[in-house]
């Protein structure tokens, strides 16, 4: 079996043996929406933003295998609901100040925020965790306040970089990302890592120093599309 078809939400969607849901989606330009997955790294399955019903079962599209005959659902009132409420949970259990944070306009979180009509968070208390900030570095600086635990970084440190700098510490509510020494200082962190590239942090939890608000407003990453309009344009392709 090299080639076969599945369906999300009725459209016929063509994938390769081996792929998940997401990736054929992506490839016919579909977008589902994620925020702990990015392409190059491995599948993690964490956020659970890419949700999706497949033949009736709820499964994470970036880890779930696509299938000959598979019947996905995507975009539906309950799934989208879903979506919205983890985002929403991910603002209230961190510290996202997005007036006055340098990663507006280029934060996945955000924007996911936005697609997803989520403007007003009100349904989840805030839990207003108190993280310090690790400035040692002389070139980065690590704000956890800002963390959605998506694990971005640490499967880039590792898989990428071959360092292991980032790894989760804590468990529940109160896992948040740690570095592997006292301090950032101490590790071999460089910006030339690719797990401290801008791309890698969906939010501003990274930070490369005397880089922040480089982009003016209108220039943004989401100033002009939504997250996810660069898949979608594949299908005019």
């Amino acid at each position: 079996m090299s080639g076969f078809t599945f369906t999300i939400d009725g459209a016929e969607i063509s994938a390769e043996e081996g792929q998940t849901i997401m990736e054929a989606a992506d490839a016919a330009g579909v977008y589902i929406p994620r925020l702990c997955d990015h392409e190059g790294l491995r599948h993690q399955g964490g956020c659970r933003v890419c949700t999706v019903k497949a033949n009736g079962r709820s499964a994470s599209s970036c880890t779930e295998p696509a299938a000959p005959g598979l019947a996905v659902e995507s975009e539906t009132p309950h799934i989208n609901k879903l979506r919205r409420d983890l985002v929403e949970m991910l603002f209230h259990e961190g510290n996202h100040l997005c007036p006055i944070c340098e990663a507006s306009g280029n934060c996945e979180l955000q924007a996911m925020a936005y697609r997803l009509d989520m403007t007003e968070p009100t349904k989840f208390p805030y839990l207003e965790p108190c993280r310090a900030v690790d400035a040692s570095h002389p070139d980065i600086a690590l704000d956890t306040n800002r963390c959605i635990s998506c694990g971005r970084c640490i499967r880039a440190s590792q898989d990428v970089d071959g360092k292991g700098i980032f790894g989760y510490v804590g468990r529940g509510i109160h896992r948040h990302v740690a570095v592997n020494a006292p301090a950032l200082s101490d590790t071999d962190a460089t910006v030339a890592d690719f797990a401290i590239s801008p791309e890698v942090c969906p939010v501003g939890c990274i930070i490369r120093k005397r880089q922040g608000f480089e982009r003016p407003i209108g220039e943004r990453e989401f100033d002009k599309a939504v997250i996810g309009a660069e898949i979608e344009r594949k299908r005019d392709e």
